[in-house]
């Protein structure tokens, strides 16, 4: 699934290419792509006709238009959702299950071949962290390390008062945004911690580190577009990422640990995997 430097480099994508622009037309095909939408499909396309894109925003892993009239378009990449600036004229993907026509002869696709993904008009609304607008269905949700609105040292605290797990607190939302799994093992690698580290034991140097790492390591892997393990994460010129060579813990288990040579180890981790290295980053002792 998308983290955030995928969402943001799909975001300037759609900065560059629709901003100021006018939906002309919009198709929408199947109710699945607007399940989010009660109305319905035909209800959300006729809603979106002739609204112009004042803004392309993004809050961690959440991506959306802002639209003329104070209202949000909502896309929700899921696992392999994408967004596709083409010409009218190019071949239709199979699995385009939105098509907006933009003034200059372009059209902007969305595109998902597993269905996870989808489309929602909501409000905006008041954030609640002060940055700003946002849409009414995300105002739980945290800003990200690389937003102007966060707080690393409230953060901080409030990862160590929540008493969880160290890797836990990272990919809770409503602490900090935009950090997946990826991106936590990539993280917990550099500061030399495991995952399953109590955050209360922790001194707020620790935590802070982690946060450190955590920014640094997403700001890299903007900078190379994101990281792509296959075709269906791409920029809206339909370009891959190449971070995935850079990546230091994550999918690498049974390679050896490149700080100290001991091979990385996959462990489970609600119901998806971390990866480490047993040596430079130890479990945490069981306190009896």
């Amino acid at each position: 699934m998308p983290e955030l430097p995928e969402v943001e480099v799909v975001r300037r994508g759609l900065e560059s290419h629709v901003l100021g622009k006018t939906f002309q037309a919009v198709e929408i095909h199947g109710s699945r792509v607007a399940r989010r939408h009660v109305p319905g499909p035909d209800d959300l396309a006729a809603r979106l006709r002739g609204r112009q894109v004042a803004a392309a925003r993004r809050r961690g892993k959440y991506l959306w238009l802002e639209l003329d009239g104070g209202e949000a378009l909502v896309i929700h990449l899921g696992m392999s959702g994408q967004l596709l600036v083409e010409a009218a004229d190019a071949p239709r993907e199979k699995h385009a299950h939105a098509i907006f026509d933009l003034p200059d002869g372009q059209q902007l696709r969305f595109v998902d071949q597993r269905t996870f993904g989808g489309l929602q008009l909501v409000d905006l609304a008041e954030d609640p962290y002060g940055g700003a607008p946002v849409p009414d269905v995300i105002t739980h949700i945290a800003p990200d390390p690389l937003e102007a609105v966060f707080d690393q040292v409230a953060v901080g605290r409030a990862m160590r008062r929540r008493r969880t797990q160290l890797k836990r607190a990272l990919l809770d939302q409503t602490l900090v945004s935009g950090i997946g799994n990826i991106y936590a093992d990539e993280a917990l690698w550099r500061a030399k911690l495991h995952g399953e580290r109590p955050t209360e034991r922790l001194a707020a140097g620790a935590v802070l580190q982690v946060l450190d790492h955590a920014t640094a390591v997403m700001t890299e892997a903007l900078g190379k577009g994101g990281t792509s393990f296959d075709a269906l994460y791409v920029n809206v010129n339909g370009a891959s990422g190449y971070f995935e060579r850079s990546l230091n813990a994550y999918g690498r288990q049974g390679d050896p640990c490149r700080r100290c040579g001991t091979l990385m180890v996959r462990e489970s981790f609600m119901n998806r995997s971390s990866f480490s290295c047993p040596a430079c980053q130890p479990r945490p002792r069981v306190r009896k």
